[in-house]
């Protein structure tokens, strides 16, 4: 699962649920290199302007790449080594049973698109699935090596799946690419190609109602502030203009007819309700805001 609007940069999966998962080592000092002279810039400039294609994957690549460690070790418990969980909210795929159930998912192909260092392919591949882990950053990727497995990894862009058409039953993406890519019609009709007729796609991303509201966890975030209506992507930029992280926000319409249009059925939306055992606050997720909107969706979707 990886970030959504802003929160990326302040700790979007920073919730933990005490006792759920295999404890993960990324708490202890992880691939240390030399500081890079980056992390002595001027903090980015955060907008609202347009970011196409090209910019925005170029942007993300490089803020989850300059960003993993930090993530990586920041979250790492929350996450475990194996765990598949869906959103802030702590859906957890062993409850949800979105892919099908556990022991249906034996020896299937799936794809994991935004895989991070690949927990939910861990996950995955323990249910007796045959997992493949991709992601456009390669330091993510990195963890996934020192974490361990056998699971292949994969650095590409979503929009451009080096695949062969019809090679997977299954893909799924916790908060992976979609909210991040300008075209999630490429995104998805990439996806289309590379499943089987009768596969699977799962996919969540941040509720689209959140970008009406700041992002913020206390009562200052229960306020309309913005039209949920403009598209305009969130972008932050440096003091030269230049993206280093966007986000791209999709009415719920959009994403409804997104799918559609790239040859999905559309079977089911889920929006997770805040559960009572999670009293963390995660990125502008908290138990105030999950209690009164919603902050996840999730698309089942066939490829008839």
């Amino acid at each position: 699962m990886r970030a959504a609007r802003g929160t990326a940069r302040v700790a979007v999966r920073g919730h933990r649920r005490d006792g759920v998962g295999r404890k993960s080592t990324t708490r202890e000092p992880i691939i240390q290199e030399p500081v890079s002279s980056e992390s002595t810039a001027p903090e980015p400039e955060a907008t609202r302007r347009d970011a196409d294609v090209a910019e925005s994957s170029r942007a993300n690549r490089g803020w989850w790449d300059r960003n993993a460690d930090e993530y990586q070790t920041e979250h790492g418990t929350f996450l475990g080594d194996d765990r598949f969980v869906w959103g802030p909210e702590g859906l957890d795929e062993v409850e949800a049973e979105l892919l099908g159930p556990p022991d249906e998912l034996k020896g299937r192909d799936v794809l994991e698109i935004g895989a991070g260092a690949a927990q939910c392919s861990r996950w995955l591949a323990a249910q007796g699935a045959r997992p493949v882990a991709l992601d456009i950053s390669h330091r993510q990727l990195q963890h996934a090596l020192r974490i361990g497995g056998t699971i292949p990894l994969v650095c590409a862009d979503a929009g451009a799946l080096p695949f062969a058409d019809a090679s997977f039953d299954l893909a799924c993406s916790a908060y992976g690419a979609l909210p991040f890519v300008a075209d999630p019609r490429q995104v998805l009709r990439e996806v289309h190609r590379v499943l089987r007729p009768g596969g699977r796609l799962v996919f969540s991303v941040t509720h689209p109602i959140r970008w009406a509201f700041p992002d913020e966890p206390g009562p200052e975030g229960l306020g309309v502030s913005a039209s949920y209506f403009d598209r305009t992507p969130y972008v932050e930029q440096d003091d030269e203009g230049r993206a280093v992280y966007v986000e791209h926000h999709r009415t719920l319409g959009d994403r409804v007819r997104d799918v559609v249009s790239s040859g999905f059925r559309l079977v089911d939306l889920v929006e997770p309700e805040w559960p009572s055992w999670n009293t963390s606050e995660w990125g502008g997720w908290s138990p105030l805001r999950g209690a009164l909107i919603p902050g996840t969706a999730i698309f089942v979707c066939v490829r008839d």
